[in-house]
């Protein structure tokens, strides 16, 4: 790693420390807008990633619904077959589905979702690569608007990714972990789907190349 690409490293997970330190200490942080969303904040975690930023209030969402949606679903509604399994991503309940091709395995993972709409996308897509201990980078669009972030940020505890992610074929689209469990639950990523650590590990052992994917 370069001396510069360090140095801009340790300047942003300083930043976010910071942000952390001043989110618990202030309670009027609550109300300041985080320039990249340009969504009100309600708090950030000490060493959060780039992934999201502070966490996100979404004031227009309905807390009692998500939680009432966020129930077990048959995947006949979504899917015309279960080869290679499939996972459901619900946008309104927060929640990602699984089912094995087989029939035999169903989970049910509560999950972040994008930020906002233009960061949103929808439809039918496929995981194509499966990552343990992913690194991550911004994309081109990210960095533009944030020219701070770091180049590159290899596996680890620093990194947006968490432990594990899986590819989809759309550019730059996971389904992915995180070591900031705040995001779940909430509108707190760039336009991936995050899970707990312990959820995506093991998503990650029952998901194959191939396997269907749904975001709605």
């Amino acid at each position: 790693m370069s001396t510069s690409s360090a140095l801009n490293r340790r300047a942003f997970l300083g930043s976010a420390a910071a942000l952390g330190a001043a989110g618990l200490a202030l309670p009027s942080f609550a109300q300041q807008i985080d320039p990249y969303t340009g969504q009100p904040i309600i708090g950030a975690t000490p060493g959060a990633t780039p992934d999201a930023g502070a966490v996100q209030y979404d004031a227009e969402s309905n807390q009692r619904h998500n939680i009432s949606s966020f129930r077990s679903q048959d995947w006949r509604p979504y899917f015309d077959n279960l080869t290679n399994g499939a996972i459901l991503c619900d946008l309104t309940s927060r929640a990602v589905h699984f089912w094995s091709e087989d029939e035999t395995v169903y989970r049910l993972y509560p999950s972040s979702i994008p930020v906002s709409r233009d960061l949103t996308r929808t439809g039918r897509t496929e995981v194509i690569k499966k990552v343990e201990g992913p690194s991550w980078a911004p994309t081109p669009e990210m960095k533009a608007r944030n020219p701070e972030w770091p180049d590159f940020v290899p596996p680890g505890p620093d990194n947006p990714l968490g432990t594990h992610a899986l590819w989809l074929s759309w550019q730059y689209y996971r389904i992915h972990g995180t070591h900031d469990t705040r995001k779940i639950g909430r509108k707190s990523s760039n336009g991936c789907i995050g899970l707990y650590n312990e959820h995506i590990q093991e998503l990650f052992g029952l998901t194959t190349i191939g396997t269907q994917v749904l975001l709605m």
